[in-house]
């Protein structure tokens, strides 16, 4: 098992100052981080080599919004989308990271006010073959999200993105597992993973208030058991939002502070992560 935290917590988007938080999630005894791929000017390929020199592994995460929606009714605006995550799997491969993760099938925050049409789903499934395809070459596995229906409409629950991964139909499109959006759609989480286990390749571990895992109201042990249970051993990526994100409040809505300090909040969510992997692998 591999133990990482989004830097989601701090920023947006990289910038020299991370160096003290990175130095610091090394010595705390994380193995990797996860990087926020939202602006794609950046310099990754030197974000890579300065996390390889602190020994510290990555994946990334990314989301679309209403103006690039892979499911848009506008052909236009569909082909942006392909052409946005296929630059983000660009920037992903710079940095040397294993895996793009996210919400990138459709807009996040963004809703038509009734749930996916059918034309929706084979657009959304048209628009995820090619960026497949890119990820393919790059040696990148695309992680998608299925994220709770405050935050989107097209996969609300982890056996909807598993079928849109089977229909897909291609090994670089794999699914993510997110315990934050599971304590809110699914109504049993150990069928939510069996479901999803085919196709997983990523986990999130997500308080239900965004917080230090291991503090609310997450049905803790039932995700780690099923989690062992399927033969998962890959990243478990602690996924908590601070204050620093006034871009994604619209479809987090974070504004106010639910943990002492994030560095209280890795050292703790680093030492729960551990414990319970420990009391089962």
């Amino acid at each position: 098992m591999k133990f990482g935290l989004n830097l989601l917590l701090w920023t947006g988007e990289l910038h020299d100052g991370l160096m003290p938080v990175l130095e610091s999630l090394k010595k705390m005894g994380y193995d990797g981080v996860e990087l926020p791929l939202f602006n794609t000017n950046l310099d990754y390929a030197a974000w890579g080599k300065r996390l390889d020199d602190l020994g510290l592994g990555r994946t990334t995460v990314t989301v679309r919004g209403e103006a690039d929606n892979p499911i848009s009714p506008d052909p236009a605006v569909r082909a942006k989308g392909i052409e946005n995550t296929k630059r983000a799997i660009d920037c992903t491969h710079a940095a040397g990271a294993t895996a793009l993760v996210g919400p990138f099938h459709s807009a996040l925050g963004y809703f038509t006010g009734a749930g996916p049409t059918e034309d929706e789903w084979k657009w959304g499934i048209e628009s995820m073959r090619p960026v497949a395809e890119h990820a393919a070459q790059a040696n990148v596995v695309l992680g998608l999200e299925t994220v709770n229906r405050f935050e989107c409409y097209l996969l609300n629950t982890h056996a909807d993105t598993a079928r849109f991964v089977r229909e897909v139909d291609h090994p670089a499109c794999r699914a993510m597992y997110d315990t934050f959006h599971a304590h809110i759609e699914e109504k049993n989480i150990p069928d939510a993973i069996r479901a999803v286990a085919p196709v997983l390749c990523h986990v999130h571990i997500s308080e239900n208030d965004r917080s230090t895992p291991g503090t609310g109201n997450v049905r803790w042990k039932e995700n780690f058991d099923t989690l062992k249970e399927v033969g998962y051993d890959g990243w478990l990526m602690i996924e908590a939002f601070g204050m620093a994100l006034p871009e994604l409040v619209a479809a987090t809505k974070i504004w106010r502070r639910m943990y002492q300090t994030e560095e209280q909040l890795a050292g703790d969510g680093l030492a729960f992560m551990k414990a319970q992997c420990a009391q089962r692998w």
